[in-house]
């Protein structure tokens, strides 16, 4: 089968993704093998590339937004038909023993697997996945807009869950990104009102598309305090202006798996009971939530086009803030 296979860790202007042929899986015991269709592009499969996140596995297949159907299954695999659509997200598996796994935050795992960095991922035309950890993809969602829900729309749907955002309340969003165009479309369906923080006018722009009803630069002071903010962008250095734009008591959630350091706060930005926290990867339940109130909404994600291919340019592109909305390798 035909992949884009990372080596070893490199800048992506360098294009270090490999188009190959390499073999094709054979799912074992409770995994399936799942046919590929697109697999949409995430800020996390840079950092993998990039060796932000240490490398885990060499040669990497990376992609964890994988839309596709089911094979075939391996010989103690029951819960999905074959050729029943499914989607493939960033938790692979868990060990289901540890004491999160009992207390039901899988999430913290002390011994998880994850798609597209300690396994093989989406960025190929097959990939293998345990039968538990698959998501059934509603109808109403083509495979192409569809795949940014798999990870961008959890991990968004999560932090909104973390941020005690309510009816009614006041929420922040810094970067604009995938996860953020997937997340405002559930916080105005939850009836919040939303202000977007990002660098890029046209980010801007699809944030008042979407329904914003402010939206200014990165560091810019919204024209109003907020009850709730989450930080998309992995850059450390907006959290004091996060935190500065918070009312009392409020909450900033960390939206992403890595972030650059964060700068000496000053107590009095936290103070007055302000939190803040971070978003650890998501639970199944997360996951199927999230695609539940995604087929209520619909959820309309924008996308870019890509084929399996050109898998760097596609990053390039992500890396300098040039997708509007989430870019989508078409596998076939």
């Amino acid at each position: 089968m035909k992949a884009c296979i990372l080596r070893h860790p490199a800048p992506i202007e360098t294009n270090p993704l490999e188009y190959a042929d390499v073999p094709k899986p054979a799912p074992s015991g409770t995994q399936v093998l799942v046919r590929v269709s697109a697999c949409a592009v995430c800020r996390t499969d840079l950092h993998v590339i990039e060796g932000e996140l240490p490398p885990r596995k060499s040669p990497i297949t990376p992609g964890h937004q994988v839309v596709g159907v089911v094979e075939s299954a391996g010989d103690r695999a029951t819960q999905h038909a074959i050729g029943t659509r499914v989607g493939i997200a960033w938790l692979h598996s868990t060990d289901g023993t540890c004491e999160y796994c009992r207390a039901k935050k899988e999430n913290l795992c002390d011994h998880p697997t994850f798609t597209g960095w300690t396994v093989d991922g989406g960025y190929a035309e097959y990939a293998l996945a345990e039968e538990s950890f698959v998501y059934p993809i509603p109808t109403g969602f083509d495979d192409l807009k569809a795949a940014p829900l798999l990870c961008a729309g959890i991990i968004g749907f999560r932090s909104l869950r973390l941020s005690g955002i309510e009816r009614g309340g006041r929420l922040g969003l810094y970067g604009f990104g995938a996860a953020a165009s997937v997340a405002i479309q559930v916080a105005r369906h939850w009836g919040a009102e939303v202000y977007a923080c990002t660098r890029d006018e046209r980010h801007q722009k699809l944030a008042l598309e979407l329904g914003a009803v402010w939206a200014g630069g990165t560091v810019a002071e919204p024209p109003a305090k907020l009850d709730s903010a989450i930080i998309f962008a992995p850059a450390g250095e907006i959290v004091p202006a996060a935190l500065k734009a918070l009312k009392k008591g409020g909450t900033l959630t960390l939206g992403g798996i890595h972030m650059s350091t964060i700068p000496p706060l000053d107590y009095d930005l936290l103070y007055q009971e302000r939190v803040l926290r971070s978003v650890a990867n998501n639970t199944r339940q997360d996951g199927h939530d999230f695609l539940k109130v995604a087929a209520e909404i619909p959820i309309h994600t924008e996308i870019e086009v890509f084929p399996l291919v050109e898998a760097n340019r596609a990053l390039n592109s992500l890396k300098n803030d040039a997708i509007r909305g989430a870019a989508v390798l078409k596998i076939r």
